[in-house]
């Protein structure tokens, strides 16, 4: 006889105390309905300071499929997505939010499409009504960027939610940078890919951890984590105000050779003197950002630490 398949359900939490049953009651019912399959599901407490470890260490012992991963600090939700896919040791792994705004409803479809042949099956939202008209626009214009400028392509309104064959885990886990942005290295790996689309639902209990300089400093790890391009943009810019510059330089000598010496113009050389120094400050930042991440990859600390694993290994 075969050996029975096992689905790894990898869940992140931060400061979800008040979703922790929300999550589990949610959750139970969908591995009743695959019976032929073994599940494990790896809790990932990143640091959280009010009851979400206590909670799911309670239901880490009364229910086996379920293990806790206490990281020893909130180190974020890559590094403990991360830590969740290291230790998961299912067949296939599907990372999900503890919001609920992923219906773990969505999971039988997800795996029917692993068992016909997928190593990859993504879940794409098509309403995201539940989200704020802000964050919707700016996520839309944040996949248009980075898809214009990076090689790698990351799918539109796909999220961390998605099902991962062990050969993807695998290959995932040879990555050795700190700095991640997973839904880029999702797509960096590729492997044969399915889409499955859904509706999102509204967040069940607390609030999102992601505030507006997050999301913006999320963006920014993104797009430089996959592309020169901001780099290469400045570059011609610099070479597009050399000769600008040089072309006005040749207008004002031959007008002063051909007119004599024109002493107006102090605020239009300063106009230019500001807005040259201000670009050239913007470039260094840009440059700062990609520096910055280069010195924090050659110091090879370890993405996460773990204080303690509670619940029963199988």
């Amino acid at each position: 006889m075969s050996e029975r398949k096992k689905i790894s359900i990898v869940v992140p939490f931060y400061r979800e105390g008040a979703g922790v049953d929300l999550f589990y009651a949610a959750t139970c019912p969908v591995f009743t309905q695959i019976p032929a399959l073994d599940f494990e599901v790896v809790c990932i407490d990143d640091g959280s300071d009010d009851d979400t470890l206590q909670r799911l260490i309670a239901i880490a012992e009364g229910d086996h499929r379920y293990r806790v991963i206490e990281l020893s600090r909130n180190f974020g939700k890559e590094a403990a997505l991360t830590a969740g896919l290291d230790a998961a040791t299912g067949d296939a792994v599907i990372p999900i939010d503890a919001d609920l705004q992923d219906p773990p409803e969505l999971i039988p479809e997800m795996i029917n499409e692993w068992l016909k042949g997928a190593e990859i099956v993504l879940a794409r939202r098509v309403d995201r009504a539940s989200d704020s008209v802000l964050k919707r626009t700016t996520a839309e214009m944040f996949y248009g960027l980075h898809n214009r400028l990076a090689d790698i392509q990351i799918p539109a309104n796909v999220g961390d939610f998605r099902l991962l064959d062990r050969i993807v885990v695998n290959a995932l886990k040879q990555f050795p940078e700190r700095q991640r942005f997973m839904k880029g290295l999702f797509a960096w790996v590729g492997f044969r890919t399915v889409t499955i689309d859904y509706v999102r639902n509204p967040r069940v209990a607390g609030v999102t951890k992601f505030s507006g300089w997050k999301l913006w400093n999320f963006a920014l790890e993104g797009i430089t984590s996959f592309s020169a391009a901001p780099l290469k943009f400045w570059s011609y810019l610099g070479g597009l105000g050399a000769l600008a510059t040089f072309s006005y330089a040749l207008f004002i000598v031959t007008r002063t050779l051909i007119y004599g010496i024109d002493v107006p113009g102090y605020a239009s050389l300063l106009v230019a003197v500001l807005f040259f120094g201000s670009l050239q400050l913007v470039s260094v930042g840009m440059l700062g950002e990609y520096i910055g991440r280069i010195y924090i990859e050659t110091k090879h600390r370890p993405l996460y630490l773990i204080r303690k694993i509670h619940g029963t290994k199988q």
